[in-house]
Order: structure tokens, then sequence, then C-alpha cells
């Protein structure tokens, strides 16, 4: 039988460059939707369903290093593997395939003076949130995992957590927020001033202003996305954006909208657009999700707004331009993205492991 390996072990070979092939062998649709940077494919699910695995016996692969099979959940890369091991390979099977691959995450960071921007990148989910560290205290922006991941980075930064912060009620994960801050000693929960939330938090506005030891976070209003969506600006390095501004694209507004809501989000949002375009172009954009896969190569997925206003310099030539462009493009609902905002709402946590509720792409953009 073929041994397995878990999302741990894979997120850590892949962060140290370990030598490995990483064999996809689901479906092109289903690979289309998610994959892990730098994977091969072959399409070889519906073969070895069907009790015929011999596509992969004359598959051309690297020699002399571990193959790790992947799957949608880890059963059918049991057969591929065993098929590889029949060839001389040493091969394992990704266990709970892509769907326990939603949870692993990696790192990139950069100083800006004595600011310290640490992006948290869950590599198979594409949410992206950060940590902001600065004369020992850190904020954590849009948290998406394990409240363990954001303590060892604030506690290999030396800094102790003081804020805990989401852009907006999430839709397509489920907030790690309320979670953090229970494990934090001392960590402030912060959200925009909505009607939403059924929990305790403290709530801010436009024009807030949140104190750090070096530094500050500013509160900007930028609803569109979702009434309450707000952006949070660090002086001098950049603003972190949650949902209303991607690198290449914007937030949808149609979540929890009928026709006419979506319509009047749609211009919510260009006007919160133009206000962080107006910004300081030299200024970093932020965003709070990848529309693709993010590499173990230590990159920070970021842009100055300068080089975003230019990328949707189409977008903005008016208004009713920019409202009628983005209700032709809305892509299909995030998986379960009704429940996962229920949850966010009321703050509870699921009782069964989230991985199923949170599979599948996080479609929030539009580009």
């Amino acid at each position: 039988m073929p041994r397995e390996i878990d999302v741990s072990t894979l997120q850590e070979w892949l962060a140290q460059r370990k030598p490995v092939t990483v064999l996809d062998i689901r479906s092109p649709e289903d690979r289309e939707q998610w994959w892990i940077p730098g994977s091969i494919h072959a399409d070889a699910y519906e073969s070895l369903k069907a009790g015929d695995a011999g596509g992969l016996y004359t598959l051309t692969l690297p020699q002399h290093q571990p193959v790790v099979t992947i799957c949608g959940s880890g059963r059918m890369s049991l057969k591929a593997a065993e098929a590889l091991e029949a060839r001389g390979f040493s091969a394992l099977s990704l266990q709970g395939g892509m769907k326990a691959w939603s949870l692993a995450w990696n790192t990139a960071a950069r100083l800006f003076g004595a600011v310290e921007i640490i992006q948290v990148r869950r590599v198979g989910k594409g949410c992206l949130s950060y940590l902001v560290l600065s004369g020992g205290e850190a904020a954590v922006i849009d948290a998406s995992l394990d409240p363990d991941v954001y303590l060892s980075l604030a506690q290999a930064g030396g800094a102790s957590i003081r804020y805990v912060l989401d852009t907006h009620i999430h839709a397509d994960h489920l907030s790690r927020a309320r979670r953090l801050v229970e494990s934090a000693s001392g960590a402030e929960l912060i959200l925009p001033k909505q009607n939403r939330a059924h929990f305790l938090y403290t709530p801010v506005t436009d024009g807030d202003i949140l104190p750090m030891r070096g530094t500050s976070i500013e509160v900007l209003s930028t609803p569109g996305h979702t009434g309450e969506s707000v952006s949070y600006l660090v002086p001098n390095v950049g603003v972190f954006a949650g949902d209303t501004l991607f690198l290449n694209g914007v937030g949808r507004p149609d979540l929890h909208a009928d026709g006419g809501e979506a319509a009047t989000r749609a211009h919510m949002l260009s006007g919160s657009i133009i206000k962080l375009t107006a910004l300081d172009a030299q200024l970093l954009l932020f965003p709070g999700h990848t529309s693709e896969p993010v590499p173990f190569n230590g990159e920070l997925l970021t842009a100055s707004l300068g080089i975003v206003a230019s990328r949707l310099k189409g977008w903005l030539k008016s208004e009713g331009e920019f409202v009628n462009r983005l209700l032709a493009r809305i892509p299909p609902s995030p998986p379960n993205y009704a429940l996962i905002s229920q949850l966010n709402e009321s703050g509870e946590w699921p009782d069964s492991d989230p991985t199923d509720l949170e599979a599948g792409a996080n479609r929030c953009a539009i580009s």
C-alpha cells in the first residue's frame, strides 16, 4: 500500500525547495479551478476510477526524486501512487487531496523602515492575510488560517498581537478573527461598523485611527463588495483593501443581493475604487485575495496604487461604464457562500472539519 504525505509535510518540502514531483491526476476541468504551482498534470482520474492505470505506466517523470500524487480528496491518488510504485518510483499520495490542501500556506515579508509587513498566503485557496509589525506590536488583517499561524509569526517577529481586524464579513472562507482574539491575550477585535455581526467587537468607521508603536492604521470606508467593507491604510507603506480592490481587478458586488442591490453596490464600488486610486500612487496595494495559486517563492504579491490604477484605466472612464462592465462580468458564486457568511455573522465555528465547506476557488474578483 503506498504511503501518504500530509499537507504540512508537502508544504514544508515546497518551502524548502526539496526536489519533488507533484503529479495532479484530476480532470482538466477540476485542475483549472485550482492547482499546486509547479505540478505536472496527467488526466488519469476517470481511467483510474475504472481500474485502468495504463497511462501512468508510460508517463515520463523525473527520476530519483519522490512523486506526490494529487486528486480531489486523496482516494484516486492512492491508486496513482500504487501504479507509480510498481514502476519503481518513490510515490506518496497527498492525504485529503486538494480539499486538505486548501489550508496550505506560505509567507512573504518586507521591511518598510521600522514597519514589517508579512503576507500570509493560503496557497490552496487564494486568501491573503497580513501581519503589520511595529515596535513590538502586531495587527493581523483578514485572518483565514489557524490562530497558531499568526501567533507563531508574531512571536518570531518579537511582537504581541494588539489588533485583529477584518475588512468585511467574508463569504468565501471562515474568518479566524474571533478565534485568534481568544488565543491572543489582550488583542482587540476590530470590524467595520455594521448590523450583520452578532458578537462583541470594536466597530470602526471612516477616518478612525488605530495607534501602534511607531505607526498607525487608518480606516477608509470602501463599500461596494459589501455594504460595510473598509480598507486599512498604514502611512508610508500601503493600503489593505480586502475584497474591494485587487492587483488586476475589483470586488464583486452581487453576493447576498438582488439585481437592484447589486447595481447599487456597483455604484458604491466605483466611488471606493476612485477613492483608493486617488491616494499616493507610491503606496502599495495589499489585496485580500489572489485568483491564482501562490508559488513558494517568498515574493510579495503587491503593486503600487499607481500601477493598479493604470491597469484599471479602461474601467474608470465613467461611473456608468464601470457599473455596466462590472455587472456584465459577474462570475459564478463561491461554493457555500451563504452558509459561510451566516457562520461569520454569528461568530460560530462549524462542528465538522471546515475543509469541505471552504473547498473551491474564492471567486471574489472581477477582472
